[in-house]
């Protein structure tokens, strides 16, 4: 009795979780954006995928190599930019209890990526990465929505030339640096994909319920995508850097092109764009219909991908602990990938995730890895600021 009256004295149960995913207070779009990254993701870790080639529809499941990944990193920008304020970003004091909370939300996150790298399932485990991004961000927070996207092009333009540059030194050569990169995501390299957290940031200081900026965002997306794809089925050069090798070529062999993984200039805005355009849509397929609504047509029909979305780290981690643990069961040997494929997993992993994630957020509430690191974030925020109103700090959700 004690227990359930406390719980319902807390909003909780599946009413409160109901609405919690499905109120006025959430953006169904973000949340479907983020279901479409995860199993993007997902995807492009257990299938083998073709080279996209836009006119053929055969190839079209290349289309999750390396956009999901930065359809994540993107997300990751709007989630920081909405939990800050929005549009109206948080000063004073409850900055800094929300940059101290990014920060912690940071420091867990990277523990949490070096622990999935541990169980040795051979994927390039994008939180290192993840978490250094949200701490590049923290003195951006204040900024203008026209200076973010102004910075994040002029990171766009500059980086992928620095990240080549480093790429062909010899410190490569050096013992223990493969190591180091994998503990700091270089694969996923945090010079050039703060330009997909900053623009992130950017669009999440919009206002993000209205039809223009949700159209916007569609349109300009899909602008960027096509001048940077466009170039680059225009121009006679080739691949671009391998995520596990130092590239090789000359330097404007590996910056201008388009390539997945390749964080060449061309790839940062066709697939930036990509991934700003696929939010925009997400947006307006989610939105209202009628007034007094909070969700359209649309968006009840994807509700397990919007749960799904909901949870995305835990999503991201369930399916590597749970690849690890079926590949030493079955195949003995957690970094057999080719052997993992050959199971064709892909599927029951995308089923069995969706699913969960709907359960869970429907009868129990938030993902557990983000309830727990929001819980963290605030013990720690609140104990560092002794005496100040937790309600100052805006959630990561």
């Amino acid at each position: 009795m004690a227990a359930g009256a406390e719980l319902k004295a807390r909003g909780g149960g599946p009413a409160a979780n109901w609405r919690r995913l499905n109120g006025p207070a959430r953006l169904a779009g973000i949340d479907l954006a983020r279901g479409l990254a995860v199993v993007g993701m997902l995807a492009a870790h257990l299938l083998v995928t073709d080279d996209l080639v836009w006119s053929d529809p055969a190839t079209w499941t290349g289309i999750v190599d390396g956009r999901s990944s930065i359809l994540f990193a993107t997300l990751a920008g709007v989630s920081i930019g909405l939990v800050t304020g929005g549009r109206t970003p948080v000063r004073g004091h409850a900055l800094g209890q929300a940059a101290l909370r990014i920060a912690v939300r940071a420091l867990a996150i990277w523990l949490l990526g070096v622990l999935l790298i541990a169980t040795g399932v051979p994927v390039y485990v994008i939180l290192p990465a993840y978490a250094i991004l949200f701490l590049l961000v923290l003195p951006l927070l204040t900024l203008r929505p026209a200076v973010l996207f102004a910075v994040a092009g002029g990171i766009a333009l500059i980086m992928p030339w620095v990240y080549a540059a480093l790429m062909q030194a010899p410190l490569w050569a050096v013992p223990g640096v493969e190591e180091v990169s994998l503990l700091v995501g270089w694969q996923y390299p945090f010079p050039v994909w703060a330009a997909f957290v900053v623009a992130g940031l950017g669009i999440g200081r919009l206002d993000l319920r209205a039809l223009g900026t949700q159209a916007g965002l569609l349109l300009f997306g899909a602008g960027f995508a096509a001048v940077g794809y466009g170039l680059a089925a225009g121009t006679a050069t080739g691949g671009g850097a391998a995520v596990q090798a130092p590239a090789s070529g000359s330097l404007i062999e590996v910056v201008w092109t388009a390539e997945p993984h390749s964080s060449g200039v061309l790839e940062v805005f066709g697939s930036g764009g990509f991934a700003i355009a696929v939010l925009g849509a997400c947006l307006l397929l989610c939105r209202p219909w009628w007034p007094g609504a909070t969700i359209g047509p649309i968006g009840w029909v994807v509700l397990p991908l919007r749960a799904t979305g909901a949870m995305p780290l835990t999503a991201y981690t369930a399916q590597i602990v749970v690849w690890a643990i079926v590949a030493a069961v079955v195949l003995g040997d957690p970094s057999d990938l080719v052997g993992f494929r050959a199971l064709e997993p892909f599927v029951p992993f995308a089923l069995w995730t969706i699913a969960a994630c709907t359960a869970w957020a429907l009868l129990i509430g938030r993902g557990p890895l983000e309830g727990f690191i929001d819980r963290l974030s605030r013990r720690v925020g609140a104990r560092a600021t002794r005496g100040a109103d937790p309600s100052a700090a805006a959630r990561i959700g």
